[in-house]
């Protein structure tokens, strides 16, 4: 087949829309299949030669975001499309770049899906300026109106899918659930040494026997971050021998380093800033415990790394983390912030759950494999392609993924 991802993320942006894209498409063309990448345009170091990554003219988000904005010339993409005879579009993105997907279906007559990443009628308003005045019934119907243009949707979770399947947005959507997963060989293709990890810690003044709490993401409201910066002053108050790492960058960035001018004083809450994908294992590796206060993800990517990385995870409970973290098992899935705040202390004084949980987060990443999540999606892009005009029955497409 012939594949054409579309995105408006791309490197050096840190994000689960980058890894998802950006593993399926090496995976895609391993398994011999043509694909092509339209995104956009980033810095010099990331304009790809490749003849089958086509990227659009593109401008900065700005907003204290790594994000870009592309701004495709639709006939020049509608011809390099048609030349390289496309089976199939999918979409990853709901911006100018997924605008242009629909445009060049439309146009040429290809089937084209959509995977749902974010739920954003319920987080628009940390991503589009002056949100306050824009009704979210506004944004409802303009999501309505995006995703009913394409054959069928991927949700990365029940969570997701329920979002699309809501009476107030497609309830007859066909919409199936393909959670995602990562490639085990290219998250980390070498691990640190004990030595290694140590020259880290020193880097940012962590001792060998402190115990490190990663946070790794988008630094932004919608992650919850305040809520979490404040979980973390109050357990590093309480206990002498916890850091607390922030790594990855955001709006938010500024405002987090601000609150916690006493704590990184004290060396207690470090903030790395921006980190390249190709060095973002490292701290995994380095850490300890992998928390998130968000209630906003989809299916988070970087849960799934912590897990690779044998971490134990402390996170809020939603209904995104219910395949993955199991309560006391390889983690804890906390009601409250104070419950967080409290699990959180009681790991940290406690090495063998630990190694226990972290143990169990890696056994739980066979659920994840890419093998696996390569099968489901190539089958639904043939079901999609065999049925096209017409759309999928996802109940039928349902049941036989789950005997993939």
């Amino acid at each position: 087949m012939t594949i054409a991802l579309f995105s408006d993320s791309y490197f050096p942006t840190k994000s689960g829309v980058v890894t998802v894209v950006v593993q399926l498409r090496e995976q895609l063309i391993k398994l011999g299949h043509k694909v092509l990448l339209i995104t956009v345009e980033t810095t010099e170091d990331y304009n790809s030669d490749d003849p089958l990554v086509y990227q659009v003219k593109s401008k900065p988000l700005g907003l204290g975001t790594d994000q870009f904005i592309g701004i495709p010339f639709l006939p020049h993409l509608v011809k390099f499309i048609k030349e390289n005879n496309v089976d199939l579009i999918h979409c990853h993105t709901e911006f100018g770049i997924g605008a242009a997907a629909i445009y060049c279906s439309k146009r040429l007559h290809i089937p084209a899906i959509c995977t749902t990443h974010t739920m954003w009628t319920e987080f628009y308003k940390y991503y589009i300026p002056f949100a306050k005045l824009i009704s979210p019934r506004f944004v409802t119907k303009f999501m309505k109106t995006f995703y009913k243009r394409f054959n069928a949707l991927i949700a990365v979770s029940t969570k997701a899918r329920n979002y699309t399947k809501n009476k107030k947005m497609l309830p007859k959507m066909p919409s199936v659930v393909i959670p995602n997963a990562i490639d085990s060989t290219k998250f980390a293709q070498t691990h640190l040494t004990t030595r290694e990890k140590q020259k880290i810690r020193k880097q940012y003044g962590i001792k060998s026997k402190d115990v490190v709490l990663l946070f790794l993401g988008r630094i932004a409201e919608e992650k919850r971050v305040f809520e979490l910066l404040k979980i973390c002053k109050q357990i590093v108050k309480q206990c002498d021998t916890c850091k607390v790492l922030f790594v990855g960058n955001g709006p938010a960035y500024n405002s987090l380093m601000n609150m916690s001018s006493k704590e990184i004083g004290e060396g207690k809450i470090i903030f790395t800033g921006f980190v390249e994908w190709q060095k973002v294992h490292n701290f995994y590796e380095m850490a300890d415990i992998f928390i998130t206060a968000s209630l906003s993800e989809m299916h988070s990517m970087t849960i799934l790394e912590a897990q690779l990385s044998s971490l134990p995870i402390v996170v809020r409970d939603d209904e995104s983390y219910y395949d993955c973290i199991f309560n006391g098992q390889n983690g804890f899935l906390c009601k409250t912030d104070e419950e967080m705040q409290e699990k959180i202390i009681k790991l940290i004084y406690d090495e063998n759950k630990r190694k226990v949980f972290g143990a169990k987060s890696l056994e739980i990443t066979k659920n994840f494999t890419i093998e696996n999540y390569m099968k489901k999606t190539l089958y639904v892009y043939e079901q999609v392609i065999k049925k096209y005009p017409a759309k999928i029955n996802d109940i039928q497409i349902m049941k036989e993924l789950e005997k993939l």
